[in-house]
């Protein structure tokens, strides 16, 4: 489908399985940077400021190539939900989504060698309410500590405490397809 090189700068095996699902032949490259952001940058401007400082670290990218980077959070109320550290974090953010309304924001970077754009989608995302039981028993069997907020809309949660959402659900895996497909259509060199 492509005639120019893809790179993914996404170790993320969902954002790799949904650019698959686009048919898009593309390598994968992990980034190791330091994901802290100014607690003064609110909802997407850290999602925006996360995929440009992906695609700084990354350096100069080759004529013919384009490289996509992304960032995922959930924001609740007024503060980022991030990936939990450990289990107790985990079951604390799970029961303050518990019967509320979140914001997940989804920012996609693509760089090519003289330009870079920043692209972001958001979906609202309502749970159920949760009990403790179900929460431990999501947390024990699906180990969601590489999600932010702390849950997987592709997982049991998902299906059973997630009762709607208003956006696209591959913006909550990580990768707002729709943007990702029409940017690199319309790509040219």
């Amino acid at each position: 489908m492509n005639t120019f090189k893809i790179i993914l700068a996404s170790q993320s095996p969902r954002r790799q399985e949904l650019l698959k699902s686009l048919n898009y032949k593309f390598e994968t490259l992990h980034l190791n940077i330091d994901e802290s952001y100014s607690p003064l940058l609110k909802e997407n401007q850290i999602t925006e400021y996360l995929a440009e400082q992906k695609s700084k670290h990354y350096g100069e990218v080759a004529d013919q190539t384009v490289v996509i980077t992304a960032d995922t959070i959930v924001w609740m109320k007024d503060h980022a939900l991030e990936k939990p550290e450990n289990f107790e974090q985990a079951k604390k953010m799970l029961f303050e989504l518990s019967g509320n309304s979140h914001k997940v924001f989804t920012s996609v970077g693509f760089s090519t060698k003289n330009d870079f754009k920043v692209f972001t989608d958001c979906t609202e995302v309502h749970f159920l309410p949760m009990n403790e039981k179900e929460i431990e028993f999501y947390l024990s069997h699906f180990k969601p500590y590489d999600k932010s907020g702390s849950y997987g809309i592709q997982d049991w949660i998902g299906l059973a405490k997630i009762d709607k959402i208003n956006g696209s659900f591959f913006t909550i895996m990580g990768l707002p397809t729709h943007i990702v497909y029409e940017y690199l259509e319309n790509l040219t060199f």
